[in-house]
């Protein structure tokens, strides 16, 4: 059963809009731009008018209309601009209208109507350069409703559980410590929802986790921060971090001011000290050695599923299919576009490859080796929308991890101060306890729910547009693809 949205809005008194309605000290309380807009931008208590929803906004294209608030107003009281606060948001990838439009989807569960562009960034490259070839026309309901969105997990054959998800996304390592526990939970239980799965990060398994483990995949990073046995054996798939495409190289870090009592004790560490995980494992120099590894871990949990998740340098095809003859079942490319604002600029915009070239070389390399049937490929590194995802399974993933965009649901602002103990001004990536609070599992959790929902329906249209039943049949179709840089107008087409 398909988990159903419901309207959510945000925690906050004044949300950021993309238009700002100026009312002049003219007003009267007339009401009549209550009755005159259709969109809830203005409401009343006691007989006055309170101040405008500005994220409600149609913008100066309603305003210029003759029936519009604007010139219906008889005081001419209302005025439309863009909202100042519009023109500072967001960066180049996560540009203002992006984030705006994901704000939406997860207060409504619907694209927005508004004229926010909710498919495509303004990076200028990488996906948003790429469009779906999409035949236009309506599109059949009951259709949409029929389609599958399920992947496979475990496609080898072997004696291990043939593990499924609902949706062709799961949840990315964040760990505790990078985010907080209301967070986690707030993701898991979405998740969960949807048939769907977590991962830990390399943080540990907080207690919290526990009632939610067969929904949940256990990191083992370099670091080893919080490996336990008993860890392993909680959960279905355990994924081993050889690298990360926001810093390849590098390994992890948590900076000094983000290690509490409680972040500290799960990583058995010392409160206040900053954690760097090494790079790489210095137990793994050959595909011998990352063998080794996996029979580990199949040893102490006869159950899990084995990921093995990389960054994408010019060899990964090679690196790709030594983890399937290592007996991996997932394989985790991460590419360069990922990781939250904790990630050094430097590391994310010069080393990984990017995840649109990271795919297809991946998925020819195992098709030419005829095992491509056999793994499952996942792919994360900057994934931010819906239409990203049909991209990245068109290009040749199975299935992608998100991370960012589910902390955009959660209202994040996209200030870049994620590696600060108290620089997360909306307690989403932050352990002080006094900033969690503004975080409530419970609507933290709706918000996601209704952002995977949307998704899951653009997902099915594009599918039905695509005159497919299954996002299964969408996997290497690279014949639904077109790259503007080849083509000789961007002008009325759908991405």
């Amino acid at each position: 059963m398909i988990p159903q949205a419901t309207h959510t809005p945000s925690r906050y008194k004044s949300v950021i809009g993309k238009f700002k309605v100026r009312r002049s000290s003219a007003c009267v309380n007339c009401r009549t731009c209550i009755d005159a807009c259709p969109y809830g931008v203005f409401t009343d208590s006691g007989g006055k008018v309170l101040p405008a929803l500005d994220h409600l906004c149609h913008g100066p294209t309603c305003a210029a209309r003759e029936d519009s608030c604007v010139n219906r107003c008889p005081q001419h009281a209302l005025t439309v601009t863009l909202n100042p606060m519009y023109e500072v948001l967001g960066d180049r990838r996560w540009n203002a209208d992006l984030v705006m439009s994901t704000w939406h989807m997860a207060e409504t569960g619907r694209v927005p109507d508004n004229g926010l562009e909710y498919r495509i960034g303004g990076s200028g490259g990488g996906f948003d350069r790429m469009e779906l070839v999409l035949p236009d026309g309506p599109v059949d309901e009951k259709a949409k409703a029929e389609v599958s969105t399920r992947i496979l997990l475990n496609r080898r054959g072997d004696d291990r559980p043939k593990l499924s998800i609902g949706i062709p996304v799961y949840g990315g390592g964040m760990s505790f410590g990078s985010v907080n526990l209301s967070t986690m939970l707030s993701r898991v239980r979405a998740l969960t929802a949807f048939d769907s799965l977590l991962c830990t990060g390399e943080g540990g398994f907080p207690d919290v986790l526990v009632p939610h483990r067969d929904h949940v995949i256990t990191q083992v990073a370099t670091g080893l921060f919080g490996v336990r046995e008993e860890t392993i054996q909680y959960v279905p798939v355990v994924e081993f971090k050889y690298a990360q495409g926001a810093k390849p190289g590098l390994g992890g870090h948590l900076l000094g001011d983000k290690v509490t009592p409680a972040v500290a004790k799960m990583r058995e560490a010392v409160v206040g000290s900053s954690l760097f995980s090494p790079f790489p494992f210095h137990s793994v120099y050959s595909v011998e050695d990352h063998l080794k590894h996996l029979d580990w871990i199949k040893q102490i949990n006869p159950r899990a599923l084995l990921s093995v998740k990389v960054s994408t340098p010019t060899d990964v095809d090679m690196v790709a299919v030594g983890s399937y003859y290592a007996g991996a079942h997932i394989i985790h490319l991460d590419g360069s576009y990922g990781g939250t604002g904790a990630a050094p600029d430097i590391a994310k915009k010069n080393i990984a490859m990017p995840i649109e070239y990271a795919i297809p070389k991946v998925h020819r390399f195992l098709v030419d080796e005829g095992v491509r049937d056999e793994v499952t490929l996942i792919a994360s590194g900057g994934l931010r929308t819906a239409h990203d995802i049909a991209k990245a399974i068109a290009l040749g993933a199975d299935g992608v991890v998100t991370g960012t965009a589910d902390l955009v649901a959660l209202e994040c602002l996209r200030c870049h101060n994620c590696e600060s103990g108290r620089g997360c001004p909306r307690g989403i990536a932050t352990t002080d306890p006094e900033l969690r609070l503004q975080l409530d599992e419970d609507w933290g959790t709706q918000r996601l729910i209704n952002l995977f929902s949307c998704w899951r329906d653009q997902l099915a249209e594009i599918l039905v547009r695509l005159g497919l039943t299954s996002i299964t049949e969408l996997v290497g179709r690279t014949d639904c693809l077109r790259h503007l840089d080849y083509e000789p107008s961007d002008r009325g087409r759908q991405r």
